[in-house]
């Protein structure tokens, strides 16, 4: 720890301090030209080999959170690169890092997850190839390698990739398996924009996922969009609890907070309401919200979000509960239903399921599952 914070400051000491960082960092708040500049300036050429390492991861993640000052890192750093947006400068510091040590596969494999999200399908085939090169027995490598290739339509590869990673550790091979045969499962469930009329009674949840504020803490359509589907539910199942998750505060208010106000505001009692404060995407939302479920003992649950994300969260959402149960030792047989705000001009429309949401659905599947996107740095 104490050898990370003395990186750290290494790297935030012409501008700002490491103090003034971390806050900014923890709290998610919008950056400051000042702060991107920072990113930018620290690294140098006459420092040590780990140093810039850290400080192009350093950049990466800070890039990945806040993004900042595009045109200065092509300028100062980047040079002759043309950026076109934040996960650019994300990729690029990683591009950076792994030429600073090319033995090093947690920065490929960070490299090839940030392709993944900017949809440079060929690109991170062929890092995640790179790793297969240098360690064929690489387990995540191996999955991922192969699932995107089945997604991108080569499923040649994927069976081979399956059947190495059989031999690798057959019985995590099939774990997986089965993970994918449930994912496929739930991609092709019905979308519900009503609450089912048989609902349990008892020991059930209704969860209303978030989705980012606008940088003065107001809450977007989207949002309150979700909150009336779920105050529908609510309604209609007066003894349910309503969860509500998101933890990303702007203006030092978090999805949480601005969701549990908006419901009790439309006359929900309070103690109705669990807050899940700490999350910063679906999968955390997944986690952090099943831990609750876990506690409180509820056993079935109606996710509630947006029709273009509710089958990525319902995927999340059952393999977080499938983490609980086989780290508990015992078996929820948890229910998940859903109601979505239909945000599709049709609900055909979004039964209709596209390359890159399943591309999406498989990498937060991973993420679910234990496999960092960013070793060590971001799940």
């Amino acid at each position: 720890m104490n050898n990370l914070k003395k990186k750290l400051g290494l790297a935030l000491a012409l501008t700002l301090s490491t103090a003034t960082f971390a806050t900014a960092y923890a709290t998610s708040e919008p950056e400051t030209a000042q702060t991107a500049d920072v990113h930018v300036n620290s690294i140098r050429n006459d420092e040590s080999t780990s140093d810039r390492i850290e400080k192009y991861k350093e950049m990466a993640m800070y890039y990945y959170w806040h993004g900042g000052d595009i045109k200065q890192a092509e300028e100062e750093i980047f040079k002759g690169i043309t950026l076109k947006g934040k996960y650019d400068v994300v990729e690029n510091a990683f591009k950076a890092a792994s030429s600073l040590d090319p033995y090093d596969l947690d920065l490929k494999f960070s490299l090839a997850s940030t392709q993944i999200i900017q949809k440079k399908t060929a690109e991170a085939l062929e890092t995640y190839n790179q790793i297969l090169n240098l360690d064929p027995n690489h387990f995540n490598a191996n999955l991922l390698y192969g699932v995107y290739s089945k997604v991108n339509g080569d499923h040649a590869s994927y069976k081979k990739a399956i059947s190495k990673l059989k031999q690798i550790d057959a019985k995590k091979a099939n774990e997986y398996l089965q993970k994918l045969e449930t994912t496929e499962s739930i991609i092709k469930e019905k979308l519900n924009t009503s609450a089912p009329s048989n609902l349990p009674q008892k020991d059930h949840a209704i969860v209303i996922l978030g989705y980012a504020l606008a940088d003065d803490g107001s809450m977007r359509e989207p949002l309150i969009e979700r909150l009336k589907a779920g105050l529908a539910i609510a309604k209609q199942y007066p003894n349910s609890k309503i969860i509500v998750t998101g933890g990303v505060p702007k203006k030092g208010i978090t999805e949480a907070d601005a969701m549990s106000s908006w419901l009790i505001s439309q006359g929900i009692e309070k103690d109705r309401i669990i807050l899940e404060n700490k999350s910063t995407d679906t999968v955390e939302n997944a986690l952090f919200t099943t831990e609750k479920l876990v506690k409180d003992g509820i056993r079935d649950v109606t996710l509630v979000t947006s029709a273009s994300h509710m089958r990525r969260a319902l995927t999340v959402f059952k393999e977080a509960s499938d983490f609980y149960d086989k780290m508990t030792g015992e078996s929820s047989e948890r229910n998940f239903t859903n109601v979505v705000y239909l945000d599709y001009p049709s609900i055909e429309e979004a039964h209709e399921v596209s390359k890159d949401e399943i591309f999406v659905i498989c990498r937060d599947l991973f993420r679910t599952s234990g496999i960092w996107q960013y070793p060590d740095l971001q799940r």
